[in-house]
């Protein structure tokens, strides 16, 4: 079965960015000039999907109000004749079919997903954390996921390798890789010590799920209600099925954190012919100084 749907989740408080994220959602914070969950909302219609629920949370509505209309935008555009910019804005409302629920309490990424049961049905989903950009020269990375699940049937979770003395921060699979390149996941390790990484192999924000995994968050939920991660429900997945994971191809920008942010505003507007020379010219001017 193809996957045609795709959950985003923004519910996050986005702490690590206060104070702009007082006011501001971290997800629609700008790299250069669009925000961030226009990006991966661009990924996924890349990728062939249309139908996208996007998670949100309290004091989240800027999201929501992104993808609608903007006719007091559209009305001053039309005036003015320019029509460059007023393509650019309408194209934002007509991306694809987005929908949107709450998340009323932030009781983890796993709770988050059980939000999008009724939505998914019993169909395999994308999911792609609203906090990180993946730039790929090829294939969108949830495309890349989405040929492997259509390969393999089973769940498909995005990988990147990091240094040991970094795997403190993120989920660490246990697994090898097979003959077909890709990785059998027997268990992640959610932010292990160093010593205890069973891998260098870390999860990334973009999965290819089976609806099954939604029983196995639920009983996260019922056994602690407070907290329901989905690597928990990960694990208990991959101990009663294939679980699969993929080292993609494309770059990872982590924008839950002011570096990851900054890397992501630097590289993209590196692409952009019209203030590429002027970035160099700044960086070249900062590297001059620092020597």
């Amino acid at each position: 079965m193809k996957v045609k749907k795709a959950i985003i989740t923004a519910a996050g408080l986005g702490t690590h960015f206060l104070p702009a994220t007082r006011a501001i959602p971290k997800e629609m914070l700008p790299i250069v000039d669009k925000p961030v969950i226009q990006y991966i909302v661009e990924e996924i219609v890349e990728a062939g999907i249309e139908e996208i629920l996007i998670i949100t949370g309290r004091n989240k509505s800027m999201i929501e109000d992104h993808f609608d209309h903007a006719f007091e935008i559209e009305t001053t555009l039309k005036e003015k004749d320019d029509q460059a910019l007023l393509e650019t804005t309408l194209s934002v409302s007509d991306l694809a079919n987005i929908h949107f629920i709450r998340q009323k309490k932030e009781l983890g990424s796993g709770h988050a997903l059980l939000k999008a049961r009724a939505f998914v049905g019993n169909e395999p989903f994308a999911v792609l954390y609203g906090d990180e950009l993946i730039d790929s020269s090829c294939e969108p990375c949830i495309k890349q996921l989405m040929n492997a699940y259509e390969l393999l049937s089973h769940s498909v979770l995005a990988l990147r390798e990091q240094p040991k003395n970094a795997l403190s921060n993120y989920g660490v699979i246990e697994g090898k890789k097979n003959e077909d390149g890709f990785y059998d996941v027997k268990s992640i390790a959610e932010k292990p010590q160093v010593e205890a990484a069973p891998s260098c192999m870390s999860l990334v924000g973009r999965f290819v799920l089976r609806p099954e995994v939604f029983d196995y968050i639920e009983a996260v939920y019922q056994a602690s209600p407070t907290d329901v991660p989905l690597t928990d429900a990960l694990n208990m997945l991959a101990h009663d099925q294939r679980v699969y994971g993929l080292d993609f191809e494309g770059s990872r920008y982590d924008i839950g954190t002011k570096a990851g942010y900054v890397k992501a505003t630097l590289d993209f507007a590196l692409k952009r012919d019209e203030m590429k020379d002027c970035i160099l010219e700044q960086m070249n001017m900062h590297l001059a100084v620092g020597n």
